[in-house]
């Protein structure tokens, strides 16, 4: 990713003080995974990095089959799209995905923000996507995920976590 060592080696304190990663002059290896994505997601602050939010009067399914290419998956969508052939752990109604600021406008105008005097939740949420994500293809990678569920509002956000925790554990 081309970050300097200095920036990898103070991104790497806490983790190392807690034994979850072992640097070396060989590298860096990560000894315990699902300490690393928990440690990750109880910093990560998803709220700051959502640029923008809109209610739809659709049915999840419906929202994302208006999603523009060159958007990112996350979440539920994420999840859904990862594991086609499964049940999903709960039906959702959020559609999260990443973009960067030049797909905002397309988004604004697929999912204005204005729906008349009727106040309808947001359902539609889009959040930043950093200069990485897009090297990962059109869904976030599963630690990203992850990190995401752990932070969602949503009821059912635990219920997709445990899922997909579960699953990477078994693989």
């Amino acid at each position: 990713f081309k970050v300097s060592l200095n920036t990898v080696s103070h991104a790497l304190k806490v983790p190392r003080k807690a034994g979850i990663v072992l640097v070396s002059k060989k590298g860096i290896v990560v000894r315990d995974l699902e300490k690393f994505i928990t440690l990750w997601a109880t910093k990560r602050n998803l709220k700051k990095d959502i640029m923008y939010s809109a209610p739809a009067n659709l049915a999840a399914y419906e929202i994302e089959k208006l999603m523009p290419g060159g958007i990112i998956w996350g979440a539920y969508s994420a999840y859904r799209f990862l594991y086609p052939e499964e049940p999903l752990p709960a039906s959702y109604d959020k559609i999260y995905v990443y973009a960067n600021e030049s797909k905002l406008g397309e988004l604004k105008k697929r999912f204005p923000t204005g729906l008349g005097k009727k106040t309808v939740e947001s359902k539609v949420h889009i959040i930043r996507a950093d200069a990485f994500m897009e090297k990962y293809g059109r869904i976030a990678p599963v630690a990203q995920i992850l990190a995401d569920l752990w932070n969602l509002p949503e009821w059912y956000a635990a219920e997709y976590y445990r899922a997909l925790k579960n699953k990477i554990v078994q693989s």
